[in-house]
């Protein structure tokens, strides 16, 4: 399963909630990422489901909430 760039930005709302969410993805510099963050990650083509992993993986995000409040949403796996 791939997640687009739309799913991702809808995850990242759905978990963290737009506006400390989108401020993290901005600002959060990940070192998974080379040294990005996770916007810029995106932007330059890093496949958004390597770069929700990061981000989850940085914030400690425990894998019941990665997949935000859709019960029926399929976790791929990190790789």
């Amino acid at each position: 399963m791939r997640v687009r760039n739309r799913e991702f930005w809808d995850l990242v709302d759905d978990v963290f909630g737009r506006a400390y969410g989108r401020t993290l993805a901005d600002d959060q510099v990940l070192t998974a990422l080379g040294d990005r963050t996770a916007a810029q990650a995106v932007e330059a083509g890093v496949e958004p489901r390597v770069v929700w992993h990061a981000l989850c993986d940085a914030m400690d995000v425990p894998d019941a909430r990665r997949w935000g409040s859709d019960l029926f949403r399929q976790a791929p796996p990190a790789r």
